[in-house]
């Protein structure tokens, strides 16, 4: 009996021994384990963001494209209308002075009429900004 207890003792403690060295070199495999967990679960989040980020790209490519292919045909119009506007200028019949002189004033009353318009547009459109600020205070309460 006292030599059954003597070996399992003996057992016991070779036991021991064995798991304490096992356990020390699984502890930094573990850890290891545990950090490339770590880094997956970083690397997932990580990937997850550029694929969202990388689809509203795809997004904004496709509206950008459609805007492109709705925009090419009034381009080339205006193109069109553009050399049909030089072809005609170059075919302008000659002209005496007095017709010249008479052209210039009225290009110039037309370029100072123009400036005009530009100004009351100008005029009216600080006169909107601030119209639309001003009904954004008188929103802002409300929705608050």
């Amino acid at each position: 009996m006292a030599v059954q207890k003597l070996g399992r003792g003996f057992v016991d403690r070779i036991a021991r021994l064995i798991d304490f060295r096992v356990d020390e070199r699984t502890r930094g495999l573990a850890d290891r384990v545990n950090n490339l967990e770590h880094a997956t679960a970083d690397h997932r989040r990580r990937l997850d963001n550029a694929e969202r980020n990388l689809e509203e790209a795809r997004g904004d490519l496709r509206w950008a494209r459609a805007e492109l292919d709705r925009l090419i045909p009034h381009v080339a119009a205006q193109e069109g209308r553009l050399e049909t506007l030089r072809e005609s200028m170059s075919l302008v019949p000659k002209a005496d002075a007095p017709q010249i002189a008479e052209a210039r004033t009225l290009i110039e009353e037309i370029q100072r009429q123009h400036a005009q318009i530009r100004v009351r547009l100008a005029g009216i459109s600080r006169y909107e900004d601030r119209l639309r600020r001003l009904e954004d205070r008188v929103e802002e309460p409300v929705a608050q």
